[in-house]
This record gives structure tokens, sequence and C-alpha cells, in this order.
């Protein structure tokens, strides 16, 4: 074997795990070019060898993947076969693993070179291209079908006979209308006529002799129309003749006198109400210095309660914080108190016991020379005193044990937010890339006192994508004592954030909803779930050439949205 093909081969093995999930998320390559399922129903221009077919569906292998056994299937039959109880490949009858199915990249190159007809050969094209060429070729093939370029209508033709149907054949085509010269579809135009068009000859609604008049002058026609039924322009100050148009001159030069006479009534009655608006209006006006002082008075008043109010505002919320900090606060003392209680009485038991024991050894001692069986009462009480020592060392760890776990209790944070601070980063660094510790943990961090217990995992030289590269920070989701009373699976926002040292604080940071179908968030049966994030967080060139890193320390910051969070 050549030493080409050598590497050719060894790439081609490196292939990433089948998933039958990722099946429905991953999409298609082309839109229209995969099939849905099974392989390629394309008309190769040479019979393709049997190493290309797929052994479930017999085509030509789609997305190939690769068993454990040798045998090769398009993505979906292997996906199908996988959906079956107790699955086997029906070429040998060997069982079939899920996580023993990879996809086989050098075959899937291999095929994608083949060469294949036109999908438009029945419609006369003769054009012959590569597998992977097809799509580029049908998005210019003429003899392709595609629908209408106008959307509305659905008919479908070759892409060379176009032009044709926007010219003549689609009923959704561009027309022009002969009167307004406006355009439109042509399946409107009829309906533009008989409503809209303003160029449209119509015929007076009186029935005047005009024979036709343009839609967009008849109005200004029927207010001229001699054939138009009108109303005296003295209507309002009481005259109620009604007539035509044409009679209307008549009436008006008739009845001059009696028009006259009513303008004159009509404008007696106005000044008449003038001159009363004008007593109210100077009545008004001696009372409106009084109420302007008063209004003054009392927008000065609410100024000073919403000064006073707002001061209350900010008083009230000042005391909230403190007392919600003072309660947790005292809340751990408590329970530390509780434990360290019983470990002192136990330590005052013993410090008793010991001090009785002590005097009866100094009595036996005096009493040694004048009793033979005191050698015995004294071996005695000496082993009583080597098994009080080993309590009270077991009791010495415990008191240690106990200032440890005070310790992490008084740098646990209760309100979803861990500021963890990592010293010593070259260091680190150089162990993580040297396999000598990958990874670092947080200490946890909860949502509440009674909330979801949590922590941050890092890994400084980066995991999976971001090995080498990368800066890779997860979140962790661990077993908390009041798991029972908190709903499942975990659902809240997460925001990973990478603190930025340097005076423009340009944080880098990253935010996602928990998938509440991944294992992750379930919840805990072990210590700890599967951690959740980012494998490439923060590249490395850009963590070590910020400001990111000071005094050879970086600070991370993880919040968790706790704004809609029930009380357990």
């Amino acid at each position: 074997m050549s030493a080409g093909r050598a590497v050719e081969l060894q790439v081609a093995l490196q292939r990433a795990p089948l998933s039958v999930s990722s099946l429905a998320q991953r999409p298609w390559p082309e839109p229209g070019f995969l099939p849905v399922l099974g392989g390629f129903r394309d008309r190769f221009v040479e019979t393709p060898e049997a190493k290309y077919c797929c052994e479930d569906c017999r085509l030509v292998l789609c997305q190939p993947r690769q068993t454990e056994c040798g045998h090769r299937f398009c993505e979906t039959c292997i996906a199908s076969l996988l959906n079956k109880p107790n699955p086997v490949c029906p070429a040998d009858k060997e069982p079939l693993f899920e996580d023993k199915i990879f996809r086989d990249v050098c075959c899937h190159r291999e095929i994608m070179a083949l060469k294949v007809y036109c999908r438009s050969q029945k419609n006369g094209c003769q054009e012959q291209m590569s597998l992977q060429q097809v799509m580029d070729h049908l998005n210019v093939c003429p003899y392709y079908e595609v629908p209408c370029p106008l959307g509305k209508c659905q008919e479908r033709m070759m892409r060379k006979d176009i032009p044709d149907h926007l010219s003549w054949k689609c009923k959704y085509r561009e027309t022009s209308c002969e009167f307004c010269k406006h355009k439109m579809a042509l399946t409107e135009l009829q309906k533009h006529k008989e409503t809209v068009c303003p160029a449209f000859p119509v015929s007076c609604p009186n029935h005047c002799s005009f024979p036709s008049i343009l839609r967009s002058e008849l109005p200004s026609h029927q207010h001229d129309c001699p054939m138009a039924q009108v109303c005296c322009p003295f209507s309002r100050l009481g005259c109620t003749f009604k007539g035509l148009n044409q009679d209307m001159r008549e009436h008006e030069s008739s009845l001059a006198s009696e028009h006259l006479r009513m303008m004159v009534a009509r404008n007696t009655t106005l000044e008449a109400k003038v001159e009363d608006v004008k007593g109210e209006l100077q009545e008004r006006y001696k009372v409106l210095p009084g109420l302007n002082t008063r209004i003054t008075e009392l927008e000065t008043q609410y100024e000073d309660m919403r000064e006073k109010y707002r001061q209350l505002e900010q008083k009230l919320t000042a005391m909230q914080k403190l007392m919600s900090s003072q309660t947790e606060k005292l809340l751990e003392v408590e329970i530390e108190m509780r434990t360290l209680r019983a470990v002192r009485d136990e330590v005052e038991t013993l410090r008793t016991s010991f001090e009785t024991i002590r005097n009866r050894v100094n009595s036996l001692e005096l009493a040694r020379g004048t009793a033979g069986s005191g050698t015995h009462t004294l071996g005695s009480l000496e082993t009583q005193v080597s098994r009080h020592d080993d309590m009270l060392s077991v009791h010495e760890v415990r008191l240690a044990d106990m200032d440890l776990r005070f310790q992490v209790l008084e740098t646990a944070s209760y309100n979803g937010t861990l500021i963890w601070k990592i010293r010593d980063y070259k260091r680190r660094k150089q162990e993580a890339v040297a396999s000598k510790t990958l990874s670092l943990y947080s200490q946890p961090f909860y949502t509440g006192y009674f909330g979801y217990k949590m922590c941050a995992r890092v890994y400084l030289n980066g995991d999976g994508m971001g090995k080498g590269t990368h800066l890779s920070l997860f979140f962790v989701v661990m077993r908390g004592e009041y798991d029972a009373l908190l709903p499942w699976p975990f659902k809240q926002k997460v925001t990973l954030m990478l603190m930025d040292q340097g005076p423009a604080r340009k944080h880098l940071g990253d935010a996602f909803k928990p998938d509440p179908n991944s294992s992750s968030f379930r919840r805990p049966t072990a210590e700890m779930n599967i951690a959740s994030g980012c494998p490439l967080f923060v590249s490395q060139p850009v963590l070590e050439g910020g400001t990111y890193i000071k005094d050879d320390t970086i600070f991370i910051k993880v919040t968790v949205d706790t704004s809609d969070l029930p009380d357990p």
C-alpha cells in the first residue's frame, strides 16, 4: 500500500460516532439533493460497484455509515434498523450497537465523485456530471422543471419555457390598463376597471344629458349636474326647499327677501348668545388667579411627596437586602452551633472521664506497693486511658472537618451567583497541558439556601473541539440535600462569563437555556451530573493577550437566573 493511500485510509477511519437522536437535528447539505429515505436513485453513467451499495435498501449509499462488522448502510437505513428491538446486521446477523457505528468519510467522498446523468434527462437534458455537482447543474439546467416565478401560479415548466409562459400563458402575468396605464396582474384587470380605474368612462347616476364621464371627474360633475337633487343653501336657517339643481336659481331669486329675514333673525340670536358667553367668561376669569395659586401649591406638595416616597423606597430595599443576608447567615451559624455544641458536650464528657481516670491512677500508684492486684487494675486503667486518647483524636479530626465545612459555608453563595478566583494560572495551565490535572472544579454555590446545588468546571487547555486552542467552561448540576423539593429537570437560564480585570471591563460571556431532554439537567442520581457548557468558550490567544489574567489569576463568574424560581 502506498504512503498516500495509507494516510487517506487513516483519515477515513477517524469517524464521529452516530447518534440516532442527531439524525432529525442535523440539516441536509442541500435542500432537495439528498433522498428523504434510503440511498441515491440517480441514474449513474457506469454501474456502481457493490461496495457503494447499502446492505438494507440496495441503493447507492447516502451519507454512508459503517458498522463494527464492516458493512455499510445509508444514514436513514441504519437509523431505522437501530430503532428496532435487538437490531442485527441484515448481511451477517451480527448485533448492532449505536456507539460502534461511524461515518465513512472516504466512501462518501468516492460516491460523490461518481458520474451521473442529469435528473432532467426525461425532459431532454443529456448532461453528465459528478454526484457532487448535481445541485449546481440543476440550478442552471434549462430542462429542469421549476414553478412559475410569480408565485401565485401553480403551474410547473422547464426553465427554458419560463419567458414564453410569462409572456402569453400565465394568467397572473403583468399587464396595463388601457385607460389609466396602471400596471397589475391580468386577473385583477377587470375588477380594476369596474371599481377603481380613475380614467374609466361611467354614466351619470342622475341620468342627465352627458353620455359618459371619467370616474375621477364624477364627484365634481354631481355638484354641477342639472338633474341632481339638492337642498337650499339656507336650509340651516330654516328654508325647507328641496329640488333639482336646475330649479335652484329660480328659488333663490324668488325668495331672496325671506332668506334675508332668516339671516337677520339668526344673527340676532347669535349676538344674544355671544353676550351671555362674555358674561360667563368674565365670571370665570375672576377665579383664575386663585386656582392658579392653588395648582402651584399642589404641584410643590406632590414633588415633596414623590421625593419622600423615593427615599423611603430606597431605605426599604436596603433593609430587605440586609434582612435577607442576615437571616441566611444566622441560619448557617445556628446549624453549625448545634453541631459544635454536640461535639463540645462529647469533649467535656471525655475530659471529665479522663480526669477521673487520672485521679484513680494516681491513687493506685500510691498504693502500688501495698496490693498485689494493683498491677492488674493499673493495666486496665492504662487501657482505658489509651482508648479515651483515641476517642479524643477522633473528635479532634471531627472538629477539624467541621471547621473545614464551616469555611466552605462561609464562601458559599446562595443567590445563584458564583465568583470563582483561580490562582497560579500558569502552573495549572502547564499541568493541564501535561495531562496531570485536566480540569478544575469550583466550590459549590446555590440558588437559595434550600435551592439547587451547582458548581463550575474549567479546562484551562480546552476539552473536545477546543483542546489545545481554547479554554473550555462548563456548568454542573450537583446532588443537593433538598432536591426532592425542587422542580426537575433544571430549567433556569445560565450565564458563563470570564471577567476582564482591566479598566475597559470587556467581559466575555455566553448564556444558554438548559435542554429539558438532556441528562445533564435531570435530578442527579450520582454526586454530580455530566457537565454542559462551551468547549470553545474563549481562545487562548484572546485570554492570554488581553487583561483577563492579572497577578497570575483569572476570575470566572457564573450566574443562574432565579427570577422565576418557585419556593420549594
